[in-house]
Parts: C-alpha cells; structure tokens; sequence
C-alpha cells in the first residue's frame, strides 16, 4: 500500500526538488501540501505550492494555506537571499490557475488525520507551526500520525542561522517545542546529517540531462541557490536539506538514528537549540529519532534514479 503523505512546506529551492521526488516515487501518495511561512512569506509559498503542482501536471493534489507567523515571537526575516524574493530563484514561473483550499493548513491536516487514520506521515520541511496548530486543535490525533519526519534541528554539529539553531526551528521554537514533545512517533533530519550530502554541480548537470518536467522546473530555479552556496562557501555544491526528508521514507535503511528526547531551547540567545539529552537527565519527554549518521552516496542515487526516471 501507498504511504500517504502531506508536506508541510515553504517552497523554497530545495523544497522544489523534495516535492518533485516524492511525486516522482510510487511508493508515496501525496494527499496535500500545506503552505508555511519560512523562505518566503505563507501567501507567496501557497502560490509557490500550486506553481509546483501545476507544472507537473497534478492539479488534483490540494494545497491548503497556513499560519504566516509564529505561534509567540515577532516573525524573524524570510529566507529571500537564499531563495530569491520569489522563493524560486526568481525563475518567474506561470502564475498558478489553481486556488488554496478554502480551510486553513492545520484544519486540512487535522481533517486527512481523522479521515485515515494511522496512514497519514507529516513531513515538514519549514517551520513547524501549521503541525502544532493542528495538535492543539485536535490533539487526538497525536495518536493517529504514522509519522512526523522533520527537517530541521542540529544535534551534534553547530547552527546555520545562529550559532546553535537551524532555521526551520529557529523560525518558531515554540511550535518545535509542542512537536517534539507531543508524543507521536517522530524522526528528525538535522544539520547533522543533511549537510553530508552534498550535490555537486557535476552531479545536478548529470540530473538535468533526464530532460523532463521536474529536472527542468529544478534547473530554472537552481542558480540563485548555487549562487548563495558560492558566495558563502565559495562553491557551487549544495546541501541536502528537504529532499533528504523523503529519502528517508523511501529508505530509512540509508540513515542511522538514535532514539533521544529532544528539547527545543525557546528563549533568549539560544533560542531554536535542539538539545539531545543523551544520558536521560531531564524526565520522561518522549524519544526523537535523531538521524546521527547517513550513507550519503546511497541518498544522492536515490534522488538522481527517481528525478531522471
């Protein structure tokens, strides 16, 4: 049977390529994408989302608009250097015909939980307010997730927006804090192991030469990413942030976790810290599995088969 799943997403560059690789696997059944603020604000990632679905001919999936701020905190700055102001390299791609879902993001969440239950899997690779919404509107269905997969966190290696925090969590702690703590199964995706894969220029031409829909929407919305790794690291190779998120559905077997309770640091300087509390010191919160270590090479020949299939 299909995995079914929903996105939660703020398309976003690398949210472009894990779209197009869970629509490109067979395994999953993409019910719905659920649009964040994050790279961009939550009106233009609704709009990002539809773009996506409509130029790879599926219209039929939804899109359901979310929060465009954070549960507590003053909304920190979009992501418009790293994603271009349009959150898409400025590839200015076709305006979407298609419209959002008339309900907002943790509605539809809550809705498609109680509807399959034990069948649906959260992926979020923005922020996580729209999950945490959805558990305090109905945190019955704590208990239906199949799964929540994250991209976001740092448990071992240093920050990327601060010296400890990673951005998706950094834009709304508190959310990350009600998730971490909710109590369903949860697997976290952090800096740790994302920053190992690495796709080299060589690598992303190789990907282009599939010449179909997605490796071509990738291509067009690439550079400005390329461009912001150059002027940071002084190489074009990038990270592998949120298409790592639905290699580990396809394969779980290509990561090594450790189950460790996760707490999420909320205030102050540290604010948006994943703390992994390694030696079980601070109570019974329930354990994260925490992606420690991943077989790199074995992630990017996923990616490149299912993009050039």
């Amino acid at each position: 049977m299909r995995q079914k799943v929903i996105i939660d997403t703020d398309p976003g560059i690398d949210d472009t390529m894990a779209i197009m690789l869970a629509l490109k696997s067979p395994e999953l059944e993409l019910v719905g994408l659920t649009a964040i603020y994050g790279n961009v604000s939550c009106d233009q990632s609704s709009i990002n989302a539809l773009k996506l679905l409509e130029i790879a001919g599926r219209r039929d999936i939804p899109v359901a608009k979310g929060s465009n701020v954070p549960l507590f905190i003053e909304p920190h700055r979009y992501a418009t250097h790293v994603h271009g102001e349009d959150g898409l390299g400025n590839s200015n791609l076709p305006v979407p015909k298609g419209k959002v879902l008339d309900i907002s993001a943790a509605e539809f969440i809550v809705k498609m939980v109680l509807k399959n239950p034990g069948e649906i899997t959260l992926v979020s690779i923005g922020p996580l307010t729209n999950i945490a919404l959805a558990a305090r509107i109905e945190p019955g269905i704590i208990k239906l997730v199949k799964e929540v997969v994250i991209m976001g966190g740092a448990a071992t290696v240093r920050g990327n927006v601060t010296p400890v925090a990673e951005a998706n969590i950094w834009q709304d702690p508190h959310a990350a804090s009600i998730v971490f703590s909710a109590g369903w199964p949860l697997t976290m995706l952090g800096l740790d192991v994302t920053t190992k894969i690495i796709q080299t220029e060589e690598y992303l031409n190789e990907i282009y030469l599939a010449n179909n829909t997605a490796t071509n929407l990738i291509k067009a919305v690439m550079p400005f990413y390329q461009n912001f790794y150059f002027k940071r690291f002084g190489s074009k190779n990038i990270h592998t942030h949120d298409p790592s998120t639905i290699a580990y559905l396809l394969n779980s077997k290509l990561f090594t976790v450790k189950p460790i309770p996760v707490f999420v640091e909320t205030e102050g300087r540290c604010a948006g810290q994943t703390v992994p509390d390694f030696c079980n010191q601070w109570g019974t919160q329930t354990h994260a599995n925490i992606c420690v270590e991943v077989n790199f090479q074995g992630v990017l020949d996923l990616i490149k088969k299912r993009l050039m299939n």
